[in-house]
């Protein structure tokens, strides 16, 4: 149990760390801003992280980036852009649902509608399929039950 909070603390620990108080803005509105820019970018070297909560060289570069870019009055959406352009949608934590990636976003519910589909028609076609009716015993089975029930 030890373990697990020691463990709890220092990733929580680093995530605190992630974001040096020197790095800041002055004007808390451009904060704000520049915090969801931060949010809202992946690390290219962690790949699994926002940028906000990364501790790689390239965060570090990028926090700093995207805080000059809002303090020259460069807007969400042009920062965002840049960094698009640079390195592509891959950058972005919530890509885009245009272009391509429109069969992205469309691939998960077309695929549950198909396999709603599939599973509808199957249980549709079980329940109208005759059931095999038991056969009659023929004279011969018939004799032979009668045996072996009378043993």
């Amino acid at each position: 149990m030890m373990r697990l909070a020691a463990a709890m603390w220092f990733v929580l620990a680093s995530v605190a760390l992630a974001l040096d108080p020197s790095e800041m803005l002055d004007d808390p509105a451009l904060e704000a801003q520049a915090r969801a820019l931060d949010h809202a970018l992946r690390c290219v070297v962690c790949q699994s992280e926002s940028v906000a909560s990364s501790n790689a060289q390239w965060a570090v570069d990028t926090r700093r980036v995207i805080r000059e870019q809002v303090a020259a009055g460069q807007t969400h959406d042009q920062i965002v852009d840049f960094f698009v352009e640079r390195y592509g949608e891959f950058v972005l934590m919530t890509p885009r649902a245009s272009g391509s990636n429109w069969m992205l976003w469309a691939a998960g519910p077309l695929m549950f509608l198909l396999a709603a589909g599939v599973g509808f028609f199957y249980v549709r076609g079980r329940s109208t399929t005759p059931a095999a009716e038991d056969a009659a015993l023929s004279a011969e089975e018939s004799r032979r039950l009668r045996e072996i029930l009378d043993d």
